[in-house]
């Protein structure tokens, strides 16, 4: 067997384990703990699946919000990104801008979105719009955050160095501070763009009309009882998170892993040597 199987097999084995456990679980519950009668609150992963994910309509419906839900993400995620990127540039080139701003970020971290999903429709409406916002509220905090971290941990003596040679704060910033951080702003990106799934599918499940996503399609399951259904939308939503997640490391990898230690530059060189 060759190493790398042998390196595949022990990623992939603890992971599948828990899986395991999970579903035997699952079953314990759903068959153990509930009366038949009360089943319908936990069904057994096999009526999640057929019921689910191989009913032609329950599918169809599940890809189409799916759709939905992702869309309203990834253009909230964009819209946060280059305002958290700002931000963190602002931020970054005065200590007294830092402190102007700093507190307000943390406040908008901190504000309970469910309370102010209502007044976000009133404002925004209860379509597309009114989403976007949501998942910018909930995915911008990591996108400032993080870039910010990488443009202020910059190495002092290249700073110095920079200094010596007359450098513009431009220059500084671009030949230097953006580069340096572009590994921070990634792990904030990939942070980040599991945080708008969440707030496509909140905003969807409390707005309650336009078109059709994953936390309305949950809100209607819910209300007619269909738990089946209703699970195999929530692993839905979650598989859709993991997804944008491993998008975003996988694009980290490839612009800075080959010389950011934070994405595994030092585990290849180690495994080279």
């Amino acid at each position: 067997m060759s190493g790398r199987l042998v390196a595949a097999l022990g990623r992939a084995l603890p992971p599948l384990g828990v899986f395991a456990l999970i579903i035997a679980g699952w079953y314990a519950v759903t068959y153990g703990a509930l009366a038949e009668d009360r089943r319908f609150l936990l069904p057994p992963p096999d009526e999640v699946v057929t019921e689910g994910f191989l009913d032609e309509r329950v599918r169809e419906d599940i890809l189409l919000a799916g759709w939905e839900t992702l869309k309203a993400a990834l253009i909230g995620l964009a819209i946060a990104f280059v305002l958290g990127f700002l931000l963190a540039v602002l931020m970054a080139q005065a200590r007294w801008i830092e402190r102007s701003l700093y507190p307000w970020v943390v406040f908008l971290q901190t504000v309970p979105i469910l309370a102010i999903v209502p007044v976000i429709g009133f404002w925004f409406g209860y379509e597309l719009t009114a989403r976007v916002v949501v998942c910018v509220i909930i995915s911008i905090f990591p996108l400032v955050i993080n870039p910010l971290q990488g443009l202020l941990g910059t190495d002092r003596g290249l700073h110095d160095l920079l200094t010596l040679a007359r450098a513009t704060p431009l220059t500084r910033l671009l030949k230097l501070q953006i580069p340096a951080a572009l590994p921070q702003v990634f792990v904030g990106l990939q942070t980040a763009a599991g945080l708008s799934i969440v707030g496509a599918v909140v905003g969807d499940f409390f707005f309650g009309r336009g078109a059709i996503g994953l936390g309305l399609l949950l809100s209607r399951y819910s209300g007619r009882l269909q738990s089946a259904e209703m699970l195999a939308t929530v692993f839905a939503a979650a598989f859709l998170g993991v997804v944008v997640f491993w998008v975003f490391g996988a694009l980290g990898r490839g612009v800075v892993g080959g010389w950011s230690e934070a994405w595994g530059a030092g585990d290849r060189a180690a495994r080279g040597s």
